[in-house]
């Protein structure tokens, strides 16, 4: 169980990773770069060549994680980690489908990552009501 001060510690940090993994995807050039970094890698499965409309879907991807990622970075709520949890299930379980259709390897680093920040962020937190008697909003 995470105090509320813990978790917003957790929200804030898991928010900072997604800023960081995601920022390379928001610009097309940043993405083409990142997209010939790992091409470059050999990594096991397969990394398709990407066309207009592939790296416009990577960029709405990158910038809608970025700014939803700066949100709980400034406001870590307990409602948007729950959010954000669920989130990470629904991609999950994404990466999860492309790994069995044969994406790049690389996708089991970045499966791991949302699973732990998501059952992380699923730990009830303590309440300042069993303290106290009195129930305060995260």
């Amino acid at each position: 169980m995470w105090t509320a001060a813990q978790y917003r510690t957790l929200v804030r940090a898991s928010a900072w990773y997604d800023l960081i993994v995601t920022a390379a995807f928001v610009t097309p050039w940043s993405f083409v770069f990142v997209h010939s970094v790992l091409q470059g890698l050999n990594l096991p499965g397969t990394l398709p060549a990407f066309a207009p409309a592939h790296v416009l879907m990577a960029n709405l991807l990158g910038s809608i994680v970025c700014v939803w990622a700066v949100l709980r970075i400034r406001d870590p709520q307990r409602q948007f980690g729950l959010y954000d949890a669920a989130g990470r299930a629904l991609f999950a379980t994404w990466q999860l489908y492309a790994l069995m259709q044969g994406a790049t390897a690389v996708l089991w680093v970045t499966l791991l990552f949302e699973g732990v920040w998501g059952i992380a962020q699923m730990v009830p937190v303590e309440t300042d009501q069993k303290m106290t008697g009195a129930r305060k909003p995260l």
